[in-house]
This record gives structure tokens, sequence and C-alpha cells, in this order.
């Protein structure tokens, strides 16, 4: 079995992104004094270098990365060392222009930017192996190499390519998918439109057309790319286990919905030795702490629960959105221990020393262009010895509450042309199901609709408008079980190729919940619907509405005017041990906390309404014991009550009865036991 853990990495990972390639050498010293100053023991090497390492077709200059990885490892800094596949040189380019990638209305990308790559290409893909496979013969030994880093942030900023050699790739895939012509004709439904095809040599990829082409066409494509970009992975990750046995293999992920939508993280979760993730606030008017915890929650997931490693966030501002402000004093750390908090081994940044040139020289760094007399530096100095004395922590697990429900093949399908209603967003309405489970202090865990689902009290199914009926049977089963299910609107309405189930919506739900959809009525721009309890109380719904039949539901809230005035709005269905709701319009906040808060009742979930609002209270627990944190992201001092004596590892003083927490802090107990 592959290692799961960087190799000689007994502390948490502290550190970042180490680009020493921009510098001149007479810098590194310097850099390196500072990073055992600021604690950092681990950076990432190597990722954008692969001009400096082969300036020209098979010459190499290993000397300056030799000199590097020895410097570290005489300062006692691990090495995560790159595969720099994910910018060739412009030498590469010029022999081979169609590794450029092309896009659905046939443009070529030019070089001078990053992440410019037809995955199919086999150019590329034979240079990627090679440089693969000359830094693993090289430095499969090095006694600085803690783990290997495989390409950069797969799928961004490009993941699909439309070119003729994606196009025989696509036909490959699909007779490997489907084996013949027949069955793809039958699973994309070409019938429709005049659409059929003779031989899989008539099918290109989803290239521009006059109209709305196959829906099912493109999201096959989706998968093909993703898989794809996959197949590189799994490439460089085969020649580097065989050359660098014991080495954790991994690439960086960028799991928040808000950051990246063309990897299924499921898939990839499967070939990573150890799943490591990037995450950037996305400064768009949402709590922040709120996407972040989101983000982490969905990194766990992704690795089965295991501990994870954050490979990059930002010390303070970052440069690639409209508006870029920094951080508050104290939110850096706050932000580093809260991905602690949700699972990860360490905290590591983009990146070590600010850049002076380049696209990302306004982004904020450990080291920032005011020097070591600046608060980022100060901060980061202060921190690197919080990361330290939570070294305990290091291998344990954090403890979920409730499920929430993804998959990424449906958010592909449910984001294709010619849906009900361009308002109804499936990211939207995931993030606004977590924030009603995070405002009740519940922990997530998310998990894909096929998975086992028993240790949790709680599902919820913020949006899965593709279900297969696999995953139809495991939530009647999860329900029959004594389960508790929460599924809102326009879910279970087709399956894995995109086609309506047969039969009345929502397909494989029916049972589960009790009840048929014969209608979808959304609604207009800016309209609301109200929809009343049976003691009188109101709440209001907007995006759409269902025109629901119950068949063994209960109606729990009415529709009390629109179209479906006077039908169901929320409904509830005993089956077996357990209960299943079901929303058919899209609530808001207090909507969604009244719903949250029944389903939760019936689920027998203890509350939590001693604890303030944005105030965070998460637990791992593993051999060395369990570890309660809490994150204080609002601006009032907090009290967390505590169930057991402890100690409270960032100031060392015991914590017993209440916790206190100060605005904008963190405290972090080991508890006694």
């Amino acid at each position: 079995m592959p290692e799961t853990t960087p190799k000689g990495l007994t502390r948490l990972a502290f550190g970042g992104d180490y680009n020493p390639e921009q510098w001149p050498e007479t810098v590194w010293q310097e850099d390196v004094r500072l990073m055992r100053e600021a604690g950092v023991t681990m950076v990432s090497v190597g990722i954008f270098s692969w001009a400096v390492l082969e300036p020209s077709p098979g010459v190499y200059d290993f000397g300056w990365l030799d000199r590097l990885l020895d410097l570290l490892h005489e300062n006692g800094i691990r090495a995560d060392l790159g595969t720099p596949t994910v910018a060739p040189p412009a030498w590469f380019y010029r022999e081979h222009p169609d590794a450029l990638p092309v896009t659905a209305d046939g443009t070529r990308y030019e070089f001078g930017s990053r992440g410019a790559i037809c995955h199919s290409n086999t150019h590329y893909r034979t240079a990627a192996a090679n440089i693969a496979t000359q830094l693993g013969t090289r430095y499969a030994d090095h006694p600085a190499l803690a783990m290997w880093h495989v390409h950069n942030e797969y799928g961004v900023p490009v993941s699909a390519c439309y070119c003729e050699s994606c196009a025989a790739h696509f036909r490959r895939w699909l007779a490997d998918t489907y084996e013949t012509v027949d069955a793809v004709n039958k699973a994309w439904g070409t019938a429709f439109w005049g659409q059929r095809y003779a031989d899989l040599d008539q099918i290109n990829p989803p290239r521009l057309s006059p109209t709305v082409g196959n829906p099912t066409q493109a999201l096959d494509y989706k998968r093909f790319a993703d898989a794809t970009m996959r197949e590189n992975f799994v490439a460089e990750r085969d020649i580097l286990h065989r050359l660098s046995p014991g080495i954790p293999v991994t690439t960086n992920f960028m799991t928040a919905l808000s950051q990246c939508d063309s990897v299924d993280y499921w898939a990839w979760g499967r070939e990573v030795d150890l799943v490591t993730n990037d995450h950037y606030l996305i400064t768009d008017g949402r709590r922040t702490h709120v996407n972040l915890a989101m983000a982490a929650d969905l990194t766990r997931s992704v690795g089965r629960g295991a501990p994870w490693l954050l490979l990059e966030h930002s010390t303070s501002g970052i440069n690639w959105q409209t508006r870029n402000p920094a951080k508050a004093p104290g939110q850096m750390a706050r932000n580093s221990l809260a991905h602690v908090a949700r699972g990860s081994d360490g905290a590591m940044f983009f990146q070590w020393r600010q850049s002076r040139r380049g696209a990302e020289k306004f982004h904020s760094a450990m080291l920032p262009h005011a020097g070591t007399d600046s608060r980022v530096w100060r901060e980061v100095v202060e921190l690197g010895a919080s990361v330290d004395s939570l070294s305990s922590v290091q291998g344990t697990r954090t403890q979920a509450d409730v499920a929430v429900l993804w998959d990424w093949h449906s958010w592909w399908a449910q984001n294709l042309a010619w849906r009900p209603s361009e308002d109804h967003d499936p990211r939207e309405r995931a993030d606004a199901f977590y924030e009603a489970l995070y405002d009740r202090h519940l922990t997530v865990d998310f998990a894909h609709p096929e998975a086992d689902l028993s240790a949790y009290p709680l599902v919820v199914v913020p949006a899965l408008y593709l279900m297969t009926e696999a995953a139809g049977n495991n939530l009647r089963e999860y329900v029959e079980n004594g389960g508790t299910l929460v599924v809102s609107y326009f879910s279970g309405i087709v399956d894995e190729h995109d086609a309506v189930h047969d039969g009345a919506y929502p397909g494989p739900l029916r049972d589960v919940l009790g009840l048929t959809v014969e209608e979808f009525s959304p609604l207009l721009q800016g309209e609301l619907v109200r929809i009343t309890g049976p003691d009188g109380s109101e709440l209001a719904g907007d995006v759409w509405t269902e025109f629901v039949v119950p068949r063994g539901a209960e109606t729990v809230w009415t529709y009390a005017d629109g179209l479906a005035a006077g039908q169901p709005a929320v409904t509830r269905h005993r089956l077996g041990e357990g209960s299943a709701w079901y929303v058919s319009t899209r609530l808001g906040a207090q909507g969604l906390d009244a719903l949250i808060g029944w389903a939760v009742d019936d689920a027998r979930i203890a509350p939590r309404a001693d604890l303030p609002r944005d105030v965070e209270v998460v637990r791992r627990t593993g051999e060395s014991g369990t570890f309660l944190f809490a994150i204080n992201h609002s601006a009032a001092d907090a009290k967390v009550p505590l169930d057991a004596h402890g100690t409270e590892l960032l100031t060392g003083e015991r914590a017993a009865g209440h916790l206190g927490v100060p605005a904008g802090g963190v405290r972090v107990v080991k508890l006694d036991g």
C-alpha cells in the first residue's frame, strides 16, 4: 500500500510554495533562516520549474534544485516536490503547437499563461512522463523528500479541449464506455432532432452549434475531459510510485464549489495517496468562514474522512478577484486553524516570498514585500508557533454529525442549457443548506449518493437533479432503517444519461418521499410565494414551485398563493423506522432553519442552542486523544461549554466547565481521558 502521510514530517505541515528560481541564490540563505524563525516544516518546490529544469529538449539543469533540496534538508525543512507539468516550456510549444488547447468555437489558445494544455496530446503526455521520470530517478532517495506533487490544480483554468486529437480520444473513450455506436445512440437519445450516428467516427466533441446541442453528449464530454486529466495524473503517479516507493504522491485539489466545477473529486480522491486542497476566500459578500468550513468538510469527505492537507491558502489579500481586501488582524490564524479543525494536518500558503514580477505579484505571501517589519510577518511567526503546539493533533480524524449528498455529475448535468429556470443554482442550494446546518453547529460530512449512509442520523439533499436508481434505493433503505432525510426540489429527475426517469417526478425518490410531482412551476424573477404552517405561521419561497401530490406523505406546510395555492409545499413521509422531508420551493435562511430544525428533531440530534452564532466547535479524535476546536468568528468574546476537563494547547492553561474564546480567537482543548 502507498504511504499516505508525508515522509519524515513528524509535526503538522507549515510553510508554502517556494519558488527560489525567481531569486538569486544569495537570497536562499536568508529564506531558510527566516523559515526556521517562522517554524516552517515543509515547502512545495518545483511546481512551475520545467523551463529551468529542461531549458531545451533533452538538456537538463538539476544543479540548482540539488543545492536547494540539500539546503532545505540541512535546515530541517521537508520538501513537497512538484512535477512541473502544468507549465510546459516555450520550446515545447514551439515544437508542438498542437498541444495548445482549442475552445469549443475553434480558437486555439497561445503560450504565455499556465495550464494551457491539451490533455489528449501525445507529445504532451510523452514530455510529461519524461520529466517526471527524470525527477523520480534523481530525487527518489533525497533525504528532504516528503511527498510528490504532480502538476497543479487540474481543471484550472482549462479542463476541456475540442481539437482533433481530443475528438479521436473522445471516440476511443466512447468505445470503452459504451462499446457500440448503438449504445451511444440509446444513451444520448439521438432519435431526437435526427442526431443518430451510424459509426463512432461520425462523432465529434460538442463544438459550437447553431442552437443547443445534445445534452448527454455535453455531459459525457465533461466526464471525458475529467477522465483524461486523471489519466495523465495516474501516468505520472505510477512513474513516481515505481521510482520512489514509500513516498506519497498527490496533486492539489480545489474542492470549493466556488473555485472549480470541472473535476469529479470523488473519482480523484480514489487516485491520490493523500488528499490535498487549495482554498481561497471568495469576497462576494458571503460569510467567508462558512465557505471555508464547507470546503474543508468537502475535502475531508473526498478523502473518506482521513486527515488531509491544506497546501495553499493566503496570508492576506489575493489578486485575481475584482476586489481583493486584506485579511483582518488574526484572520489568517483563524482561517488556518479552522482548516486544521476540519481535518487538515497542517496549514500551508501560496507562497513563501511575495513575487516582484509576474501575474501574482500582488498576491500576499508569508514573507511580504514589506519584509519582516510587517503585520503579516509577525502573524506568520505567531501562527507557526501555534501550529507547532498542535502537533499531537496529527493523524486524528474530524467527527461529523450529519451528511450532505453531493455529486459533480449531477452539477454538470443541472448546469446544461434549457432547464426550467436559470435562477435555480445547485451550488446556491448546497451553500444555503450547508449554512443552515453550520448555524446549528453541526459538523458535516459530504457523501456520494450511493455511499453507505448508516452512520448519519440526518442526510440532506440540497440539489441532486441527476440520480441513479441505485442512489434512490440507497436513500429508501437509509430511511427504512431509521434515518432522517431532507430533499430539496428538482432532485431525482434524470438518470446518469440525463434521461428523465420513467413515470412521474421525482423518479427514484417517489417511494421514499411518498409523493409525486405533476409539474414544475418556476417563478418569475423577483416573484415570491407564501407558504403557511398548521399553526398559521408563514414563510416565503422564491424561484421555484411544484404541483405536489402526496401518496403517503403528510402535508406540513401549504402554498398560500401562486399557481400551486392550496397544495403541499413541505411534506413529511414516515417510512419504516425513519422519515423523509421534501421542500418544493426555494426557502430563504429563515425557512431553511425551520426545516432543518424539524429534521434535527426527527433525527434526535441534541440541540446546541447554547453556542453563539459564528462560533464553531469541531472535534478531532484518534489515538493521541480528543481535541475540541473552538473558533470565534464574531466580534464578541464567547463561552463554549465543555463536557470534560482538558488542557488548552495554545496557552497551556487548564480548562473546565466553560472555555473562554476571545473575539476573533481560537482555542484548542485536549480533553482529559
